[in-house]
């Protein structure tokens, strides 16, 4: 993993995250931790990697932080840590190593979880799930429904998950096609709006270019195609223009 990736003014995506070098502050979209396990219940069958795998994706981006001499000093959840809409104790188990791990990097009460459409109690592993949590102008959100308060005065940009944004893309011929996990930027409202990526290994996403009315989130599918497309490629991220370029 590259040390520099696509660089904004005030942040920059790492991976499938988003970090704000002067607040400190990293951003992870839907880890949707136990996938697997919902998976297999019908009999299909997933190899227990996703896990490790994410683990090992956290680890590089701290790693990356590090490199570049920057101080890591809040994580911040965008929901739906857990994938079952239920209680599972193989998720609690597994949020329960990855607030340990991460642990190793920022205190306990500097990790913030918020609440996703798959989070139905109030905690998990002793974490309090919250609705929004603000730093200043930023607000952090889910992005199922639309939070008020992420549109106060004070808030110029507002990051979120949920969507899961992805594209596909062709070959000129149209016979091979790929999915890519991408960020859309865009603005709602007079507010810069940051859509995050899953952080999920096994599953890129909804090919927002093919299912825009699939999304399921507050925005407006109209107000969608105006958003910038960031393709996340293996070592760097790659604008692709507006995303009304790319429907298909």
């Amino acid at each position: 993993m590259q040390n520099k990736l696509y660089t904004q003014e005030e942040y920059e995506f790492i991976g499938k995250s988003v970090f704000f070098p002067k607040q400190g502050i990293l951003v992870v979209g839907d880890l949707h931790l136990g996938y697997e396990f919902t998976i297999r219940q019908p009999g299909s069958y997933v190899p227990a990697t996703q896990f490790s795998e994410t683990k090992k994706d956290l680890e590089d981006i701290f790693e990356v932080i590090k490199k570049r001499g920057n101080r890591l000093k809040k994580v911040i959840f965008l929901g739906d840590v857990k994938h079952f809409f239920s209680y599972m104790r193989a998720e609690k188990n597994l949020f329960e190593e990855l607030l340990m791990l991460i642990g190793k990097h920022v205190k306990q009460e500097n990790i913030i979880v918020i609440k996703g459409n798959h989070e139905k109690l109030a905690n998990l592993a002793d974490k309090e799930f919250v609705e929004i949590h603000k730093e200043k102008d930023l607000a952090f959100i889910h992005g199922d429904i639309e939070n008020k308060q992420a549109f106060t005065k004070e808030i110029k940009t507002i990051l979120m998950g949920h969507l899961h944004p992805a594209i596909n893309l062709k070959d000129s011929q149209g016979i091979k096609s790929e999915k890519y996990k991408t960020f859309l930027l865009g603005k709602y409202k007079k507010k810069n709006i940051i859509i995050l990526p899953s952080f999920l290994p096994s599953v890129e996403g909804t090919s927002i270019n093919q299912h825009l009315s699939d999304t399921h989130c507050f925005l407006p599918a109209k107000k969608l195609q105006d958003f910038k497309v960031f393709i996340i490629g293996k070592n760097k991220t790659y604008e692709f223009g507006l995303l009304n370029s790319l429907m298909k």
